[in-house]
């Protein structure tokens, strides 16, 4: 297999993560190498978001799940946390100490609002986007 089939391949597996699996990659990556990819990242996310802007009109149909805040009862909104995303105990704590992270991404608007009044109800705060 030639280098540019490889670098292809590469990508197109990138394309199918998930957010917080490209940041589990991500900071997998970062750890092995020795380096921080976080301000090229918000360097490019930045111009892709006033792209969609910049199309206004259009009426969102997918929307993220931002956990800004655990709130008091940490340990009853990570349970909810694994429940909503399938993480495994680690990965969902991981979530919880790094916060604002998105919960779940690409959700209809009704998921968003139940996830969000879920998380809400244990006291933890919440943003959809």
């Amino acid at each position: 297999m030639s280098e540019k089939n490889n670098v292809a391949e590469i990508v197109s597996m990138i394309e199918s993560l998930t957010v917080l699996e490209l940041s589990e990659l991500i900071k997998e990556l970062e750890e092995k190498f020795g380096v921080k990819a976080s301000a090229p990242v918000a360097a490019v996310a930045q111009p892709v978001a006033q792209g969609a802007e910049a199309q206004g009109g259009e009426e969102k149909t997918e929307f993220d799940v931002i956990l800004t805040d655990a709130g008091p009862q940490r340990i009853k909104v990570l349970k909810e946390i694994r429940t909503i995303t399938s993480l495994g105990l680690k990965e969902a704590k991981s979530l919880i100490d790094s916060l604002p992270k998105p919960v779940k991404e690409g959700v209809s608007k009704e998921e968003a609002e139940k996830i969000k009044k879920t998380l809400e109800d244990l006291g933890a705060k919440v943003e959809i986007k």
